[in-house]
């Protein structure tokens, strides 16, 4: 596992705001996140189920968020509240792998409605999206901090810390390990 990252966010005014991430932090705009990664670590060659955090150019998507448990953070990106029927396809043999998909569906995918609190506000990263290549990657996230600590491959923030971090209005995150 790679100990030290760092991550540089940017803003769709080409202005780069540079933010490193080392010991488990996020350094952005003069604030500090505590963050968490892939249990596996970052990796510069993705592959579904790996558990690492890929490395590259992650823009944010858009935003969801559990209306029956949460308000809708502040942010400019497109935001809605997740459904019952909201899924993500993790299925590299399906048409519709690394896309938002309505349940029931027949590939296999992961809920948005989560049980735990991970997701109830969760921001979409543009990873393996455009057009997705079927096994290097899908469902990279910004999300609340799992009680593990660690993700599957997205990144994650307490819920105060992530509220925060959207208001700052943020375009995406590019993630490479540091030299």
């Amino acid at each position: 596992m790679t100990t030290r990252q760092s991550f540089r966010f940017f803003h769709d005014n080409y202005a780069h705001l540079r933010t490193r991430y080392c010991r488990s932090r996020l350094f952005h705009r003069g604030h500090v996140f505590p963050a968490s990664i892939g249990e596996n670590g970052l990796t510069d060659c993705k592959s579904e189920g790996d558990l690492a955090t890929p490395v590259g150019i992650l823009p944010l998507r858009r935003v969801f968020y559990r209306a029956d448990r949460v308000h809708p953070p502040e942010t400019d990106l497109p935001c809605r509240a997740i459904r019952p029927e909201d899924g993500w396809s993790d299925d590299p043999g399906s048409l519709t792998y690394n896309r938002l998909i309505q349940r029931p569906h027949t590939a296999r995918h992961e809920t948005l409605m989560r049980d735990d609190h991970a997701y109830d506000i969760v921001a979409v990263l543009g990873w393996n999206d455009d057009p997705p290549r079927p096994g290097q990657g899908s469902a990279i996230f910004l999300h609340q901090k799992p009680q593990s600590g660690v993700t599957a491959g997205c990144i994650a923030l307490s819920p105060r810390d992530l509220r925060h971090f959207l208001s700052l209005y943020p375009r995406g995150i590019i993630v490479h390990p540091s030299r």
